[in-house]
């Protein structure tokens, strides 16, 4: 694998410039990255270099930020997104999917944005990075998986109010979640036999429909049907019992019916170590696990370690795809 990855600048006014810079110092020479954006938007004392092509990142000191420069037309107030910006942020998304689709970039790793900035100043007409990317790669449906190296966990519905969860965890999208997450492991993280866990819907997974029916209608006929394909799956089981370490030892990923079902164990394990990845994609894509941040934006204050791990997840992944 001799692409670097490239690292979209995100928001400008939050604390994307800054964690670029960080990112950099701390991994030297250890992995070739370049970041997409507008030099002027990077913390003052920045040292980068404006590089012509992807390929030329492998030949910047390992000192200085490789910059495929990308004008905005307003500068970069931090905490404060300047809505002249919003159409920048999002074709910088769009080139550094087509730099990975051309094979010139090895993945990508995108920086927060905003949705709400995106979608008042430039009418952005999607929920997240995760539904614009598969827009652009074309494909129907991805996955969201947030990864540490102690867990890796997978909600089968995202950001939809608690209440909807059970109107739309249907036996479709579930499959179509088990079945990326499972091929996600297959060819991005190398995995010859993956085993997934399963968790209910409901509390100690329904007790046998005491709590809840979900689990015996919907959950434990799919999976037996997925087992006769041969899927290793365990559950539906208690989502209370599913992430002290003796329980995590006996999977790879833990499919969860919701948000917060998922994130609150990976978050609790590992808040600043945690990673963004999109599976069911024709290119490697992580992101670091939190937001803009416009409340320390500016100060020095952001921590890289999200978007450091982020990037030396997205160089094992493109690895793996190589073969």
């Amino acid at each position: 694998m001799t692409a670097p990855i490239a690292l979209t600048c995100g928001d400008p006014s939050g604390v994307g410039p800054e964690i670029a810079a960080k990112a950099r110092a701390r991994l030297g020479a250890d992995l070739d990255f370049f970041w997409i954006g507008d030099p002027s938007h990077l913390p003052q004392g920045t040292s980068w270099v404006q590089i012509a092509r992807p390929a030329d990142a492998a030949r910047v000191a390992a000192d200085h930020l490789p910059v495929l420069r990308h004008e905005f037309p307003a500068a970069a107030l931090p905490g404060a997104p300047a809505a002249e910006n919003a159409a920048a942020v999002i074709a910088v998304v769009a080139r550094a999917v087509a730099l990975a689709i051309a094979g010139e970039a090895s993945a990508i790793c995108t920086a927060p944005i905003h949705k709400k900035a995106l979608k008042d100043g430039a009418g952005f007409a999607f929920p997240g990075h995760t539904e614009y990317l598969a827009h652009l790669a074309g494909v129907p449906r991805v996955v969201m998986m947030l990864a540490c190296d102690a867990l890796r966990v997978v909600p089968a519905t995202i950001h939809i109010p608690l209440a909807e969860v059970p109107r739309q965890l249907t036996a479709e999208l579930l499959e179509e979640t088990i079945r990326i997450t499972r091929a996600g492991l297959l060819r991005d993280f190398g995995l010859d036999e993956p085993r997934l866990a399963v968790a209910g819907l409901n509390p100690h997974a329904g007790e046998g429909g005491a709590m809840g029916g979900e689990e015996i209608a919907l959950v434990s006929p799919l999976l037996e049907r997925l087992r006769a394909e041969g899927f290793a799956l365990a559950g539906p089981l208690p989502a209370d019992t599913m992430f002290h370490p003796a329980a995590r030892a006996r999977y790879d990923a833990a499919i969860c019916m919701y948000h917060d079902q998922a994130l609150i164990p990976i978050k609790t394990l590992d808040f600043a170590g945690g990673v963004n990845v999109t599976l069911g994609l024709p290119f490697v894509r992580t992101s670091p696990d939190h937001g803009t941040a416009y409340d320390i934006a500016g100060q020095g204050l952001a921590d890289p370690s999200s978007l450091v791990a982020a990037l030396r997840l997205a160089r094992e992944m493109a690895r793996n795809r190589a073969g």
